[in-house]
């Protein structure tokens, strides 16, 4: 499974029950895809600021997952490592250096943020855009 998939299954399956997954999670459109067209409803109706908020509120570390791709991985579970956050990268297009991590982190959690609000996940405005 896709790094992307597996945050997307983590994230839909703490709101919904395991059998309720789906199989395998569409990826995100490319930016140059139709602006407001939802690629999959896998997320359709999860609150992903209140799921991932009950996983910050339950870990004993301070992780700002709103603001950091890094936190926002280890909050899930997932290698956060920096071979893994260039995976990532690859799976959502990015078209950066991925030797720059500090501008690659931040285009991957704004991106995975619009892939999460395209996808059918409701997050706060501020995340959205």
């Amino acid at each position: 499974m896709s790094i992307f998939g597996t945050i997307v299954s983590k994230i839909f399956g703490k709101a919904k029950p395991a059998e309720t997954l789906p199989a395998e999670p569409i990826a995100p459109a490319p930016a140059e895809a139709s602006a407001g067209a939802p690629v999959s409803t896998a997320l359709a109706d999860v609150d992903v600021a209140a799921v991932m908020d009950q996983l910050a509120a339950a870990n004993p570390q301070k992780l700002d997952w709103r603001r950091s791709i890094v936190d926002l991985m280890k909050l899930l579970d997932v290698d956060s490592s920096l071979e893994h956050r260039k995976q990532l990268a690859g799976e959502l297009k990015y078209g950066g250096d991925t030797n720059d991590s500090a501008s690659m982190n931040l285009w991957l959690h704004k991106q995975l943020m619009t892939a999460l609000a395209a996808n059918g996940g409701k997050l706060p405005a501020d995340l959205a855009s």
